[in-house]
């Protein structure tokens, strides 16, 4: 999530969902900071745990105000006019009281992109890992299908210095690797994940796409435990190919209360008939 803040009061607050993209390439992933309030008040402030140098495409955030907004376009336009150019939200709505971005997640998509072409397209150049050797997508995707289920993914995790503990138990629900001309395109779903873990688990891919390893190398290194064995054979891939796409929800988690306003997908700004009438009036004068 990004840096907006959760205002906590004696009475539940309003809640609303903001759905929002972003390019964090340039960032450290605390964007937006929410100033202090008064002592007797308490901020949660909310960041991404998306890595720096990687895109988000749909990701929610939550928070909380001290009184309800009866028109939603009003703080959303204020918000993004608050935020850096490379971060947009993309529509706000009215969230249940016990909706939280993070711990009512369903699952998690990320997709990463990688140029498998002789010399980089410079369209693709900040928005694909570039890998000039020819690489064998079928036994990438026969090495992907080991992910799927429920395993420990302690040898795919990187240490993390925060104050919450997360358990090494993850379900992935697909792994998929997708041709598209000279751009191959993995797609993971998970119900969650660890830090670096979609990373990590791309650099084994890219060394069995190489041929360097076998696929079944992948149920050895789930195996093993440790994060050294797979120091051992693969590098960290790097981040600008990875995306988070989207963050799943339960339907009726989504659904706002009872008289909440509209949701918000940002103003529009209508052009009226005399507007569009008179530039071409104007060209056609002189």
């Amino acid at each position: 999530m990004l840096g907006l803040g959760t205002l906590r009061f004696a009475s539940p607050p309003p809640r609303a969902a903001a759905a929002t993209a972003g390019d964090i390439s340039l960032g450290n992933g605390d964007h937006c900071a929410v100033p202090p309030p008064p002592e007797d008040g308490d901020v949660d402030k909310a960041r991404t745990e998306t890595t720096k140098g990687s895109y988000r495409w749909r990701m929610v955030a939550h928070f909380t105000t001290p009184f309800p907004y009866y028109c939603l376009d009003n703080i959303h336009s204020a918000i993004n006019g608050l935020l850096p150019h490379e971060i947009r939200v993309r529509e706000i709505s009215a969230a249940r009281p016990e909706f939280h971005a993070r711990t009512s997640t369903k699952s998690k998509i990320y997709h990463y992109k990688i140029y498998n072409g002789a010399v980089m397209d410079p369209f693709h150049n900040l928005y694909a890992y570039h890998c000039a050797h020819k690489l064998n997508s079928q036994a990438m995707q026969e090495a992907a299908k080991h992910f799927v289920g429920i395993h420990d993914y302690t040898s795919f995790a990187n240490a993390v210095h925060n104050d919450r503990v997360r358990s090494p138990i993850k379900k992935i629900v697909r792994f998929d690797v997708i041709e598209m001309g000279a751009l191959l395109q993995l797609e993971v779903e998970g119900t969650g994940f660890l830090y670096r873990q979609v990373r990590n688990m791309v650099a084994l891919l890219l060394q069995v796409g190489r041929e360097a390893l076998p696929p079944d190398i992948v149920p050895k290194i789930i195996a093993a435990k440790d994060r050294r064995e797979l120091a051992k054979v693969a590098l960290l891939a790097p981040p600008h190919g990875l995306y988070l796409m989207s963050v799943n929800y339960d339907k009726e988690m989504l659904k706002p209360p009872e008289g909440a306003p509209p949701i918000s997908f940002g103003r529009t700004h209508q052009i009226s008939r005399l507007e569009m009438w008179y530039p071409s009036f104007l060209s056609f004068a002189y």
